[in-house]
């Protein structure tokens, strides 16, 4: 009875849903770069990348800007005035991080039903765990409810209850999933559902679907099957199918039949072919082609034009310095008639193992 009584305070069963990312924000997320491990023998440009992401972002909406220290924010304060990027939209929050990626270290935010704006934010704080795959998570796995309190949002840690009746926190990282705001939701099987650094050991499909019903108010899930070659998050789907419109997916596709991503890449768009809306509508699919391969040190990176953010008056868009950078290009100016479309070269970003979506996090507007 204790299970079944909680149930009903589910953020769903109270009208909360994580809006899409097209959807008004209040903030944007960013941790101000400083392992300098996380990008060997590349690290001198990435400031400078993040300076003229925050120069754009702050042209449309506050930036939060999380830095490990005073000294940290001296050093942040100087890159960003040199490349014109330090405006009263940045606000600074001293906070120790181990890495920068906020998309998925830090909370997910959901929006009140529109009857009830004065309800406030929730913020879902899953548990982090570095990707079941770093050691050093602990700094970052506190950001969420950091986050959540600068915001005022009210926390909820999401569980799980397994056959026995045990709580089990959750472990979620944002760029595993996306949403289009109306009920739909996008994940991959190789990230949730493989044994491969594997999340959540007791949950299955079953218990995924159910967690993203209660959750995220999205209780229609599309599986993928797998991500990238080169993401050492094993299958996040922010590398390869994001909603662009409540019945509209971008999706990346290999033209080149001999590499690693092809086959992967065509079982997806299959899968999405045969996605049904929850009023039995096909969904429409745009295809975007993968850029050449990016390789450093005799790795492929996870570079991805499906990287994208989405902004308030604005898409930051990662290039490459690749022959496809312009269709991708295109294809969001078409998508997004109303916005900018900023491209951003992140061919040393992604020696981090991510781009724009993955190091940022959207705060909606409580409406």
């Amino acid at each position: 009875m204790e299970k079944a009584r909680s149930a009903r305070k589910l953020p769903s069963a109270l009208g909360y849903r994580m809006p899409a990312e097209w959807e008004r924000h209040e903030s944007t997320w960013l941790a101000w770069p400083h392992l300098k491990g996380d990008w060997p023998g590349k690290f001198e440009p990435i400031p400078w990348v993040y300076a003229e992401i925050i120069r754009n972002l702050a042209c449309h909406e506050r930036v939060d800007l999380i830095v490990n220290s005073e000294r940290a924010e001296k050093s942040a304060r100087a890159v960003l005035e040199q490349a014109d990027a330090l405006s009263d939209n940045v606000c600074f929050h001293r906070w120790r991080t181990d890495r920068v990626w906020t998309r998925d270290s830090g909370c997910i935010f959901l929006a009140p039903p529109a009857d009830h704006a004065d309800s406030g934010l929730l913020a879902l704080h899953f548990q982090f765990n570095g990707w079941a795959k770093y050691p050093n998570y602990k700094l970052d796995e506190k950001i969420g409810a950091r986050m959540a309190k600068a915001a005022g949002a009210r926390v909820v840690r999401p569980v799980f209850v397994d056959p026995f009746n045990e709580d089990h926190r959750v472990v979620l990282e944002g760029g595993s999933i996306d949403v289009n705001g109306c009920g739909i939701l996008i994940a991959t099987e190789e990230c949730l559902l493989s044994a491969t650094q594997q999340r959540n050991p007791p949950m299955d499909r079953a218990a995924y679907e159910q967690l993203f019903a209660d959750y995220f108010g999205a209780p229609s899930v599309i599986w993928l099957e797998s991500g990238i070659a080169g993401d050492d998050t094993h299958g996040h789907v922010d590398d390869i199918t994001r909603f662009v419109a409540p019945n509209t997916v971008v999706t990346m596709v290999e033209p080149n039949e001999q590499s690693e991503n092809y086959a992967p890449l065509y079982a997806n768009l299959g899968r999405l072919r045969n996605a049904r809306t929850a009023d039995g509508q096909k969904l429409e699919i745009i295809e975007i082609p993968m850029p050449r391969p990016v390789v450093f040190e005799g790795r492929q990176l996870p570079a991805s034009y499906a990287n994208f953010y989405i902004a308030n008056g604005a898409v930051l868009a990662p290039v490459f310095n690749d022959p496809n950078d312009r269709i991708a290009l295109n294809t969001l100016a078409e998508l997004f008639p109303a916005r900018e479309i900023v491209p951003i070269y992140c061919g040393d970003l992604i020696w981090g193992f991510g781009a724009l979506h993955c190091m940022t996090q959207q705060q909606p507007v409580n409406t």
